[in-house]
């Protein structure tokens, strides 16, 4: 039987990405509903470990470091199966889920199937429709951001938040069409500033720079945030545009009126999932076209429509 004395013990094995982690955060904000009281015990690779920092209920975040010969789920084993948990969602469908003591198990098979990511991830809960992803910030990060985008209000500000760098080359659109892109932009958000992102490292800064150089007076945000600074400063922008990447799925859940750029990677699984996202995909095959096939017409005619689209909602 369940001990309804204590709080309900959860452990939820989710992804190593940026991108694939956020899509998950439906799935834990979900879960508290069941037992407000339940202790949550996340486990995810160090690159997503930002993600979960402000989320309640959090009893701590396990981070696997891959190691060789697989090393890191021997002492992923080592550290949780001293407790009886009351549910396991891995959503890695990996051996450890069977491994470890549970009163309960929801296991994500592996391999590819049609549809969109969110709703695979729903299954496993049989939750239908899926729940959208969500952020969880803090007070200092909504300080911190209204210090770097000052605006009239926590959501409708006049700036453009552009996403110009990608985890794969091969998804990064080219960085004068970003430069392109707001610039037709502005004429529909008068006194707009652009505000440019990216991750860390010296990959992500170089490709940032590109669109730095071409956008004099951008708020230049590459790498200079923690993730859930940087989702309060999504908060805060009229419109974001970037690559299929970490950081699009983040500024949707965050809230703001998404659009993704895809390439060779595929708008069906893996477009931007929140309150108001759109895509706009480079002709051909999907999920193997060069994203330089996307002109800038056609992303401003899909960004345009997007802001009229979140115009509506707003007034409604």
């Amino acid at each position: 039987m369940l001990d309804t004395a204590r709080p309900m013990r959860i452990l939820f094995i989710t992804a190593t990405r940026i991108g694939d982690a956020v899509l998950s955060t439906g799935l834990l904000d979900h879960l508290p509903r069941t037992d407000p009281e339940a202790d949550i015990t996340i486990v995810c690779g160090p690159a997503a470990e930002g993600v979960f920092a402000r989320m309640p209920r959090r009893r701590e975040t396990i981070i696997v470091d891959k190691r060789r010969f697989d090393v890191h789920w021997l002492e992923l084993w080592w550290r949780t199966v001293p407790t009886l948990w009351d549910l396991v969602v891995d959503l890695r469908g990996s051996a450890l889920s069977f491994l470890v003591p549970a009163r309960r198990r929801a296991v994500m098979r592996g391999g590819r199937r049609p549809g969109h990511r969110l709703g695979h991830l729903g299954s496993v809960l049989q939750l239908n429709p899926p729940p959208l992803p969500v952020v969880w910030t803090a007070a200092a990060d909504q300080s911190r951001a209204e210090a770097l985008i000052p605006g009239p209000g926590p959501v409708i500000a006049p700036v453009i938040a552009l996403g110009p760098t990608a985890k794969w080359e091969e998804k990064v659109w080219p960085a004068e069409r970003f430069v392109a892109l707001f610039r037709g932009l502005a004429g529909a958000l008068p006194g707009a500033r652009p505000a440019v992102f990216a991750g860390p490292g010296p990959g992500e800064r170089r490709a940032a720079e590109r669109v730095l150089a071409g956008l004099p007076g951008a708020i230049d945000l590459a790498g200079r945030l923690s993730l859930a600074e940087v989702a309060a400063c999504f908060a805060r922008c009229a419109l974001y545009v970037g690559n299929d990447s970490g950081l699009m799925r983040l500024a949707a859940a965050a809230g703001v009126p998404t659009l993704g750029l895809f390439g060779p990677s595929s708008a069906s699984e893996y477009a931007p999932a929140g309150r108001c996202t759109g895509f706009v995909a480079a002709p051909g095959p999907e999920g193997a076209a060069p994203i330089a096939a996307l002109g800038v017409a056609e992303a401003l005619a899909a960004a345009r429509e997007l802001l009229a689209r979140a115009a509506l909602a707003r007034a409604a």
